[in-house]
């Protein structure tokens, strides 16, 4: 593995950073912008990330799940409020199935706790549901699964501020054309995790970068907080949480598109027990170097703990990835 980024790579990770820099929410108060919410969506629209796992003329994906987890860390950084990790995964499942593209926004549906995708429309939601109007869904057979499409509509606000869920509108689906075997789906699964850790590495630095921000210009009997040697460890010891998941998570994206489809769901799974944790652990500690201001409602890093939650339980968190990586080397927990 050649962990170092192409030239395109590089501008792609640039442009996706320009994108959230300029239209991301910089204050929580921001999140209410429908217009700046409007002009991020159709930035990314327009850039065509959502269509990275749709399939080329010859059948492969127009780019690896490297390129989509390089996008899902910075808009994940800048607490992009625009819908990527559900349209992205949505595109993958009917590219491997062998279905024709959608026609409209799409999402997946996924199961009430979020550890696996839906087979039926109780009790699901819909991921990453901004502006989608159906979601696709697994239907099991004998031989492996087939696709079907349910339409959704926006659902109550949840934990997660900037990626608001989406929720069936009826029990009646449609079937799409289409199949997926056990290979197709653990690599599918695979590539939903490698997203979700990028994306949890995202959150992280932002949330360091935030807390290193405010640590420089708060200050303390005369000197900034950020002088003092406990401040220092808080944030140093999250400085090597984030960095140590970036290299676990670009392994795992690197893993979906190079390894046989057990080993990258395997190398997922360890990737996402150990970003998911400390993911938590990150957020929490840039709450705590804001000191009180960073438990009221105007300090953003609450909206970086926020989402770093969504995204630790999106196919599973920590428990339900230690168990596929034991069950990967046929060891019970």
């Amino acid at each position: 593995m050649d962990v170092r980024l192409s030239p395109e790579q590089r501008a792609l990770r640039d442009a996706a950073a320009q994108v959230v820099d300029r239209l991301g929410p910089d204050a929580v108060g921001r999140l209410d912008d429908e217009e700046r919410v409007a002009k991020l969506d159709a930035a990314v629209a327009a850039s065509g990330w959502r269509e990275l796992r749709t399939a080329t003329d010859d059948g492969p994906p127009w780019a690896s799940a490297v390129e989509v987890a390089i996008v899902a860390e910075e808009l994940g950084r800048g607490l992009a409020d625009a819908a990527f990790l559900g349209p992205t995964l949505a595109a993958d499942l009917r590219r491997r199935a062998g279905a024709s593209p959608a026609t409209g926004p799409e999402t997946v549906l996924l199961t009430a706790d979020l550890t696996a995708p839906a087979t039926s429309t109780t009790d699901a939601v819909a991921v990453d549901g901004r502006g989608a109007t159906a979601a696709l869904l697994l239907v099991p057979t004998d031989d492996g699964h087939t696709l079907a499409q349910v339409a959704v509509e926006p659902a109550a606000a949840t934990t997660d501020l900037t990626r608001p869920p989406a929720r069936p509108t009826s029990a009646a689906t449609d079937p799409v054309a289409g199949k997926l075997g056990d290979d197709d789906l653990a690599a599918w699964t695979a590539l939903g995790l490698a997203a979700t850790c990028a994306d949890l590495v995202g959150t992280m630095t932002g949330a360091v970068r935030l807390a290193t921000g405010y640590a420089r210009e708060r200050n303390q009997y005369g000197r900034a907080i950020g002088a003092f040697q406990a401040v220092q460890h808080l944030l140093a010891d999250a400085l090597v949480a984030t960095e140590g998941s970036r290299s676990l998570a670009l392994h795992a994206a690197w893993a979906v598109d190079a390894l046989p489809p057990a080993d990258a769901l395997a190398a997922a799974a360890l990737a996402k027990a150990y970003c998911a944790r400390a993911a938590r652990s990150v957020c929490e500690t840039a709450i705590q170097v804001h000191g009180g201001i960073g438990n009221t409602w105007e300090c953003l890093a609450h909206v970086h703990l926020r989402r770093a939650l969504l995204s630790s339980d999106v196919l599973g968190g920590v428990g339900p990835n230690l168990d596929r990586v034991l069950a990967h080397h046929g060891v019970a927990r």
